[in-house]
């Protein structure tokens, strides 16, 4: 059974901006969550078929999710995932008169029942307050950034 969970965020800063936040490794680790590493498979990339590797950063176990880009235009990455959870995870930066709405659609589905009932468990309500707070996170730094510019 597949579940999404949207978010998005107006931000003060061109689509452009906000776009390298989501493309740049390096800009991506100031607004993950600090348990979440974003790691290339081979070189660090956003073009279609470029691979990653996303990893909790928990002791022993290390949960891991293989992503793949599957679709890139001018603001919009979506990855692919295949691991604990198989979906996608969707980035759009819209442009507005006054800056950018940045939409973050997370749709997976859960295959192994035991792992599922873990995650609605335990772990559904973390997820989605967290994407929350990594949109905010990656808004000051998009915004942080734009200042820069001026």
């Amino acid at each position: 059974m597949s579940q999404v969970f949207e978010q998005s965020i107006q931000i003060n800063a061109t689509a452009t901006t906000v776009e390298r936040c989501i493309t740049e490794n390096t800009l991506m680790h100031r607004w993950l969550n600090p348990v979440l590493r974003c790691e290339p498979v081979g070189v660090w990339s956003t073009n279609v078929g470029s691979k990653s590797r996303f990893v909790i950063q928990i002791p022993v176990i290390k949960p891991t999710l293989d992503s793949t880009v599957v679709e890139r235009q001018p603001g919009l990455v979506v990855w692919e995932f295949q691991g604990f959870f198989k979906g996608r995870d969707v980035w759009e930066c819209q442009p507005l008169d006054k800056g950018t709405c940045l939409v973050n659609r997370f749709e997976f589905e859960i295959p192994n029942p035991l792992v599922s009932w873990g995650f609605k468990t335990f772990a559904q309500n973390w997820t989605k307050q967290d994407m929350q707070s990594q949109l905010r996170r990656l808004k000051r730094v998009a915004e942080e950034i734009q200042q820069g510019f001026q």
